[in-house]
């Protein structure tokens, strides 16, 4: 790439996988902006805290972004590890909760774990994105199932 900028986006859309182009307000392209939001709110987590499956779930996200602009009918060759990283998160959980009284928290009183909240609300929001996208462009099962669990894996790294 010799330049960042490609001014084909300067009308208002940009292109899926395949090279469809689409409106910037795309449900599919507005999904991948709040899974991209997200990534960047896992970075910061990351960056505070040793969480080494953070950066598993971020590699991860970008995969789905990938099959989220990739339109029916077009193959998307980058597979996903989204059930491996689900069932990792789940043994992880069932580790940081095992012996915690669990219920609702109030975010603030470490730096650390209110980074988590912030991811964890974002993730939520990016699972209802992917709801509405679905009813529109059929979203494979695992991704709405592996960011559910996200959400509840950050909940339980915030404890």
């Amino acid at each position: 790439m010799k330049q960042i900028y490609t001014k084909t986006g300067d009308g208002g859309q940009t292109s899926l996988r395949g090279g469809e182009r689409v409106e910037k307000d795309d449900i599919r392209i507005e999904t991948n902006g709040q899974i991209d939001h997200l990534n960047a709110l896992l970075g910061v987590v990351r960056s505070a805290l040793d969480a080494p499956l953070i950066r598993q779930i971020q590699q991860e996200l970008m995969v789905v972004m990938s099959h989220v602009a990739t339109p029916e009918g077009c193959e998307n060759p980058k597979a996903l590890h989204v059930v491996a990283l689900t069932d990792q998160m789940e043994r992880e959980i069932d580790a940081l909760t095992d012996s915690r009284a669990l219920g609702f928290v109030v975010p603030g009183d470490h730096r650390e774990k209110a980074f988590l909240h912030v991811a964890r609300t974002q993730c939520r929001t990016v699972e209802r994105r992917l709801w509405t996208l679905h009813r529109s462009y059929p979203v494979d099962a695992d991704i709405l199932i592996f960011f559910n669990r996200l959400s509840d894996y950050l909940f339980a790294l915030s404890l």
